[in-house]
């Protein structure tokens, strides 16, 4: 499950390939559950997704006599992933909300100046869709807020082995990546 510019792709994806696609699921099933109170029209996404991780879940974690200690390493390092993009999309959303305070505006008004409807805003402030480029630094540039605090600069775990098998390919032991260029400073 690459990540999701916008939740409406969730239709799209036909199943769940990975630990890491899965517990990137189980944080987005908590925040459209959330959300579905507001916004009935996400119910359906959100029926969809708890299908997509129950089907995993019973394909892969069903016979608990058969899975190898190499699954739960995967579903440990898959958790930690998560769990440091769910801190930096919290830490972005209270750095924005402050700002926002600050110029005495409310989300709305960000809507509107990006463009955007109020429950999209929603869902980019709760880190359900993704911010454009040209969203972000407009936030940077009127709000005034440091992009590193508004763009996240560790790597997907799709990404971070792509990078690495590139680098080896390349043959360019200088080159690598280690656990830190996970975390988010």
């Amino acid at each position: 499950m690459k990540d999701l510019v916008n939740i409406q792709e969730i239709k799209n994806i036909q199943q769940l390939d990975n630990e890491y696609d899965l517990q990137k699921a189980l944080l987005l099933d908590r925040k459209l559950r959330l959300m579905v109170k507001e916004n009935p029209d996400l119910k359906p996404l959100h029926d969809k997704l708890f299908e997509l991780i129950q089907n995993y879940e019973e394909k892969n974690w069903s016979d608990s006599e058969n899975i190898a200690e190499k699954q739960f390493d995967e579903a440990e390092m898959a958790e930690q992933l998560v769990e440091i993009e769910r801190k930096f999309i919290a830490q972005r959303k209270e750095v924005i909300r402050k700002k926002l305070k600050s110029y005495d505006m409310n989300q709305t008004d960000l809507a509107v100046l990006l463009g955007h409807k109020k429950s999209y805003m929603s869902e980019l402030i709760n880190g359900v869709s993704q911010f454009s480029m040209k969203d972000l630094v407009i936030i940077h540039r009127i709000l005034r807020i440091d992009l590193a605090k508004l763009i996240p600069t560790y790597l997907q775990n799709e990404t971070r082995e792509r990078v690495n098998q590139t680098i080896i390919q390349l043959n360019k032991p200088k080159l690598r990546l280690g656990k830190k260029d996970l975390i988010v400073n």
